[in-house]
C-alpha cells in the first residue's frame, strides 16, 4: 500500500465518520440546548417520556417533538400528554426559560403534566412563531402578565386547570387573532375586561370555574363566530345581557349556571337554533322554551325553581339527549317516557324533587352512566340494570326489596323503607310479602 493510497483511505474513513455523525446529530444546536435545558428543569419523569432525549441524537425523533419540513429541520412543536388515570406518571418540575432558544416553536402542548409549578412561563414572549399555547391541568400560579397582549400572534391560549389568580389583564384586547381563549378552572377574579370585545374572530371562550364577578358584559354582538361561551361557576350578578341574542345563528354551548344572575331567562334564547348545551342552574326563572326545545342535547336546570310534571316535558322527542340535570326543583311525575329507549342519554339527575313512579318501570339505556333520583318518592324495587352504571344514588325514597349485587356503597341506597342485602343489612325471610304490600299501598295512593 502506497503512502498516498493510505492517506486516501484515512481521509475517506474520516469523511464517512463525519457523515455518520452529521446524520445522527441533525438537531440544531439551539434546539438541542433549549430542549435539554427544559429536561433539566424536570425533576420527575416517572413515565420515562424524555428517556430518548440524549445529546448528539436527532431531536426530531425525540418523544413529544415535531420538526418542520425542509432543509432547516427545526423543532416546531413540543407536546406532553399524561394519562389522567395514572397519577404516578405525572411530570414534576418547572419550565426552563432557555426553552426560548427553540426559536421556531409554533405549538406547545402540555396537557395533564399536573405537577409543573411556577409562574406564567415568560419564555413564550421570546418565541416569534408561537401560535398555540396549551398548558393545562398543572400547578402554575400567580397573576397573568399584564403585557400578555404582546402575544398578538396567538391563535390559541389555553391555561385551563391551573392556579392563576388576579384579574384578566386588559391587554388581552391585543390578542385579536385568537380562535380560542380557555382560562377556565383557575382562581381568576374581578370583571371580564371590556377589551375582550376586540377578540372578534374567537369561537371558544371558556372562563368557567373561576371567581370572576360583576355583570356579564353586554358586548357579545361583536362576536360573529362565537360558538362556545362557558361562564358558569363564577360570581356574576345582574341579568343575562341582551347582546347574546346576536349569537343565535351559531352558538352551540351556553353555560351560565351557578352564578348569581337575576331576572327571567330571556325569550330570545328560543331563537338559538344551533344550541346543544344550556346550563342556567341556580339562576332566574325558566321560560317554557327551555323545557320544550327539540334542539338541546345537554340541559342543566338545577335549582331554578321549576314547577312542572315530567309528562309535559317534550324535548326528548328526538332521542339524542346526552345529559339532563333537573336537581333541586319542584318537578313531579315520572321520567319513564323520558329515559326509556333513549340511546344517547349518559346522565339523568333529578334529585330533591317530587317524582313519584315505580322504579321497576325504568328501562335504562346502555349509554346511561349517571343516575341520581335521591330524595323523591320513588317506589318499587331496584332493577338489575343499575349494575352497569358508573354512579348511582337512590337514597331517601320508598324503595323496597333485595338490592342487586353491585359496586355501589350503602350511601346510594340508604333512607329507603325496606331495601336489604349488601351493602345494606341482610334480607329477612318474610321480605317478599312486605315488599308486595308496601308497593301495593304506594301504588294506590
Amino acid at each position: 500500500m502506497t503512502p498516498r493510497y493510505a492517506m486516501f483511505l484515512a481521509l475517506l474513513s474520516l469523511l464517512l465518520f463525519a457523515g455518520r455523525y452529521v446524520s445522527a446529530a441533525k438537531c440544531h444546536p439551539d434546539d438541542e440546548s433549549g430542549l435539554l435545558a427544559f429536561k433539566s428543569g424536570i425533576t420527575e419523569d416517572p413515565s420515562g417520556f424524555m428517556l430518548n432525549w440524549e445529546p448528539g441524537t436527532d431531536c426530531c425523533h425525540w418523544r413529544g417533538i415535531t420538526c418542520g419540513e425542509g432543509s432547516n429541520n427545526r423543532v416546531t412543536s413540543i407536546g406532553f400528554f399524561s394519562v389522567p388515570e395514572d397519577k404516578d406518571k405525572y411530570l414534576s418540575g418547572t419550565f426552563s426559560p432557555l426553552l426560548s432558544k427553540v426559536q421556531n416553536l409554533e405549538s406547545i402542548y402540555f396537557q395533564e403534566p399536573r405537577n409543573i409549578t411556577g409562574p406564567f412561563p415568560k419564555f413564550v414572549f421570546n418565541l416569534p412563531k408561537l401560535t398555540q399555547v396549551h398548558i393545562e391541568n398543572s400547578k402554575l400560579s400567580g397573576p397573568l402578565p399584564i403585557d400578555i397582549g404582546r402575544l398578538s400572534q396567538l391563535k390559541v391560549l389555553s391555561l385551563m386547570g391551573n392556579q392563576f389568580s388576579g384579574p384578566i389583564p386588559s391587554s388581552i384586547s391585543n390578542l385579536t387573532n385568537l380562535d380560542e381563549l380557555r382560562l377556565g378552572n383557575n382562581l381568576l377574579s374581578g370583571p371580564i375586561p371590556n377589551g375582550l370585545r376586540q377578540l372578534k374572530v374567537v369561537y371558544n371562550v371558556i372562563l368557567e370555574k373561576n371567581q370572576l364577578s360583576g355583570e356579564i358584559p353586554n358586548f357579545w354582538d361583536s362576536f360573529s363566530k362565537l360558538q362556545y361561551l362557558l361562564l358558569s361557576n363564577n360570581k356574576f350578578t345582574g341579568r343575562i345581557p341582551t347582546s347574546l341574542a346576536s349569537l343565535a345563528p351559531q352558538l352551540v354551548n351556553l353555560e351560565l349556571g351557578n352564578n348569581q344572575l337575576s331576572g327571567k331567562i330571556p325569550d330570545f334564547i328560543s331563537n338559538f337554533k344551533s344550541l346543544q348545551t344550556l346550563d342556567l342552574s341556580s339562576n332566574g326563572d325558566i321560560s317554557k322554551w327551555a323545557t320544550s326545545s327539540e334542539i338541546l342535547h345537554s340541559l342543566k336546570l338545577a335549582r331554578c325553581g321549576i314547577k312542572m310534571r315530567l309528562e309535559d316535558f317534550k324535548s326528548f322527542g328526538n332521542g339524542f339527549y346526552s345529559y339532563v340535570d333537573f336537581s333541586d326543583n319542584e318537578i313531579s311525575g315520572s321520567p319513564v317516557n323520558l329515559v326509556n329507549n333513549k340511546l344517547y342519554l349518559a346522565g339523568f339527575l333529578a334529585s330533591r324533587n317530587q317524582l313519584k313512579f315505580n322504579l321497576s318501570d325504568l328501562e335504562l339505556p346502555m349509554s346511561l352512566k349517571y343516575l341520581d333520583l335521591s330524595k323523591n318518592q320513588v317506589f318499587g324495587s331496584v332493577p338489575q340494570s343499575v349494575v352497569g352504571l358508573e354512579k348511582l344514588n337512590l337514597s331517601y325514597n320508598r324503595l323496597c326489596g333485595k338490592i342487586p349485587a353491585s359496586k355501589f356503597p350503602a350511601s346510594a341506597f340508604k333512607g329507603n323503607a325496606c331495601l336489604c342485602g349488601p351493602p345494606l343489612p341482610a334480607c329477612r325471610k318474610h321480605l317478599h310479602y312486605v315488599n308486595l304490600l308496601y308497593n301495593k299501598n304506594h301504588f294506590e295512593k
